[in-house]
């Protein structure tokens, strides 16, 4: 297939922060694109917690979308805050954001962060409510989409940006997401600074973390008023399943819970009764380290659907980086779409698996207790 990149149809699957920011990179270079997402509409759930954007990566990615300054108008400098304990409650490591401190990682909301994306590109570049099933090749080249409402489009390019349980990766691999040992519970604070004034001040502006050997506690301050916390178990694939606790009761799952963290510092079962959201399970997986595939023409992937890796800050900001690398691939490509995406691949799987093995690395430290970590926060210091 050799489609002129100015004529190129472009569709992408999943409204996240990749699949938003390709929209806008494409959309600053006169290139038009349509996301198919599966949400009913842009309010309907809620969008989870915050994220940390780097300079090198969501930040360089914004630059390239035109939106920097308005980033940095909301982001939180303050939330680069951080408290490390260990589990009897021995505080590591304090570290306390300065009003002048460079803007290196800051803060914003997931909901905010959307919202800016959203509103910088043109209404009908949107489709709400697309839940996409298949896709089938086309004999003159490009992709039917198939959506489970019967619809069909038609494209040059499809790009799943559809995350770590993406439905267009099969079109290029069959590689699929693995237990990466850890199984978390999330749930939340509404209106902490109001409801519990004593734990607000706890945790501080930022992120307040407690790391043992075989489970975590970490609770991280949102721009909303609430703060979102997660409850790390490091344990088999299925865990969650046979535990025995009631995630479909609030009461007794929050009572469950604090029972297993009963031996910790009082603090972290203080921050579980707190609790008012649900209490979300969910296992983590991740994708192999390194992950390639040989060029299929019209279709790519972007972000946890190319290169799902440990949730340690990476994530996000890589998914952004790839539609910011990818939409300057598509809007300055040398030739032909298919020129521009293996471009694209070439630089992105580099990228990811340096990513992914960084990812891996801090994962083990993490999972090895407040002192590794602080070892590492050490070693990266002394290495810059």
């Amino acid at each position: 297939m050799n489609v002129p990149l100015e004529d190129a149809r472009i569709a992408i699957v999943g409204g996240g922060p990749g699949g938003l920011t390709l929209a806008r990179v494409l959309h600053v270079h006169g290139m038009n694109a349509v996301v198919y997402e599966r949400d009913a509409s842009r309010a309907a759930r809620p969008q989870g917690g915050s994220l940390d954007l780097r300079v090198e990566t969501g930040q360089r990615a914004l630059r390239e979308a035109g939106l920097l300054e308005e980033f940095l108008s909301v982001a939180r400098r303050e939330g680069q805050d951080l408290r490390l304990l260990e589990p009897d409650g021995t505080l590591l490591l304090q570290e306390d954001t300065a009003d002048d401190a460079p803007m290196d990682r800051p803060e914003i909301d997931r909901a905010d962060l959307r919202d800016l994306l959203i509103g910088s590109i043109p209404q009908d570049a949107i489709v709400w409510g697309r839940a996409f099933e298949r896709a089938t090749t086309l004999p003159g080249g490009g992709h039917r989409l198939h959506f489970a409402d019967g619809g069909t489009v038609d494209c040059d390019l499809l790009v799943g940006a559809d995350g770590g349980r993406s439905r267009v990766r099969p079109l290029l691999t069959d590689a699929l997401p693995f237990h990466a040992g850890l199984n978390t519970v999330e749930s939340g604070i509404p209106d902490i600074d109001r409801t519990h004034p004593e734990l607000a001040a706890m945790v501080g502006r930022g992120n307040y973390w407690v790391l043992g050997p075989d489970r975590s506690l970490t609770a991280q301050r949102n721009g909303d008023g609430r703060v979102r916390v997660h409850l790390g178990f490091h344990t088999p694939d299925g865990w969650l399943n046979g535990c025995g606790i009631p995630f479909d009761d609030p009461k007794r799952a929050r009572v469950a819970l604090m029972e297993l963290f009963a031996d910790w510092t009082p603090q972290c079962a203080a921050l579980i009764e707190a609790c008012e959201d649900p209490f979300v399970p969910r296992p983590i997986t991740m994708l192999p380290v390194g992950l390639t595939w040989t060029h299929v023409p019209g279709v790519t992937l972007l972000g946890d659907a190319a290169h799902l890796m440990p949730p340690v800050g990476e994530g996000a900001n890589l998914a952004m980086l790839d539609a910011a690398e990818l939409g300057l691939a598509l809007a300055r490509g040398r030739a032909d779409l298919a020129t521009a995406v293996r471009d694209y691949e070439t630089a992105m799987f580099d990228r990811a698996a340096a990513a992914a093995r960084e990812s891996v690395d801090i994962l083990k430290n993490l999972m090895s207790g407040a002192r590794s970590l602080l070892e590492l926060f050490q070693r990266h210091a002394e290495a810059r």
